[in-house]
């Protein structure tokens, strides 16, 4: 494949796509990172990180990541299995004696490693609760990226009295079970979260500007909520009223929990970082004898671990380690490939990666939730896949 031709397909397609999203203001910026084969073919800013003062939006421009950390995380866990410090069949209080929820019955189940991975642990996020009413707001556990500002320990403590929405393994739910792997790696290496992240992933592959905290001077974009006649800037706190595909839920985002000394590090929701950072770590991740593994590790994380019964991204949709693995793409009507594992954050980002094209995408927009789940990421991937057949039939 010529790749020179591969990258002026790809600009002149993806360039029109965020063309027309920042003139009918549907986003107000965007970073879009293409490799193919491991080489970076197309890389471009678009329109504004901050529109009210005119700052465009730059390629190393940082963003909140949201559920863009559970991969990094999940990354983390699996290098801590591979020198022997974890055991994903471990049961969760193995390394949290105190993490000890039950199920309706009474019954205090074992939690496995693996079960918190897959999100199959029988927990779920505050927002998921209908019109902000249930056990998770009543109790005010945080979804690490919101505005209440406690310690990790105490989070657990809240969490451990919500009543298991099911016996784990048995199925699926998004969940806060990422920041419970968090604290698991914290406690099994006695280090905090930050520590581990950049002793086994930041570090080794140079990412300077991803982690759990930031300066009042970076690069920070100012992050914009879905809005008509245009998005508008993102107050903290902001509560997003979810719609019934959400199950009617409510966001609730705090831009500047970043800054809060006070609020725990997330494991699944607390970082912060760039898309070249970040399409850096994607591609470590699908080679042998990286700067962080001697193993592939995207291998094991786009094994569908939960059936495609389940549709977690929609019929097809698996899940693996750290997001939706493609396990049927005639039935998810989709030009991705099969094994594919996709996921993305409410802060308005998507990331996934086609084993069979060699293809990582890494679409950064501060734009919620348009940049994760509206039309605009939809027809990114249509560029995408598009330019790749067109250069295919030459």
């Amino acid at each position: 494949m010529n790749t020179h031709h591969l990258a002026t397909a790809m600009a002149t397609a993806i360039n029109q796509v965020n063309h027309d999203a920042i003139e009918n203001k549907r986003i107000v910026g965007s970073v879009v990172m293409v490799a193919k084969n491991g080489e970076i073919v197309y890389q471009q800013a678009s329109g504004y990180a901050n529109r009210e003062q005119q700052i465009p939006m730059h390629t190393d421009s940082l963003f909140l990541l949201s559920s863009v950390t559970k991969p990094i995380v999940t990354a983390a866990a699996l290098c801590l299995v591979e020198q022997g410090v974890l055991d994903l069949q471990s049961p969760v209080t193995a390394y949290l004696p105190s993490f000890t929820p039950k199920l309706a019955s009474g019954e205090q189940p074992v939690i496995t490693l693996h079960h918190l991975l897959t999100h199959s642990a029988g927990l779920k996020y505050r927002f998921d609760e209908p019109n902000g009413k249930g056990n998770y707001n009543s109790l005010q556990i945080s979804d690490g990226f919101d505005q209440i500002a406690i310690s990790v320990d105490e989070n657990l403590k809240r969490l451990s009295q919500a009543t298991l929405i099911y016996q784990p393994g048995t199925n699926w739910c998004y969940s806060l079970a990422l920041d419970v792997l968090g604290a698991v790696l914290a406690a099994a290496t006695k280090k905090s979260l930050a520590t581990v992240i950049k002793t086994l992933i930041t570090e080794p592959l140079n990412m300077p500007q991803t982690g759990f905290a930031v300066s009042e001077s970076s690069q920070l974009v100012t992050h914009y909520y879905d809005a008509t006649p245009q998005p508008l800037p993102m107050p903290s706190p902001y509560f997003m009223h979810l719609d019934e595909s959400w199950n009617n839920g409510i966001l609730s985002y705090d831009p500047k929990r970043i800054f809060n000394k006070h609020a725990y590090q997330s494991g699944g929701a607390g970082m912060v970082g760039n898309a070249p950072e970040f399409m850096q770590f994607l591609l470590a991740l699908t080679a042998k004898n990286n700067p962080i593994s001697q193993q592939k590790l995207m291998d094991k994380m786009t094994k569908c671990y939960v059936s495609s019964d389940y549709a977690i991204q929609g019929p097809g949709w698996g899940f693996g380690y750290g997001g939706a693995v493609l396990d049927n793409p005639s039935l998810a009507k989709t030009p991705q490939g099969k094994g594919t594992i996709e996921w993305g954050g409410v802060y308005g980002h998507d990331w996934f990666y086609d084993p069979q094209q060699d293809l990582a995408v890494v679409i950064f927009t501060n734009t919620a939730i348009e940049g994760m789940a509206g039309l605009y990421t939809s027809q990114i991937k249509d560029a995408v896949y598009h330019s790749l057949a067109l250069i295919c039939r030459c």
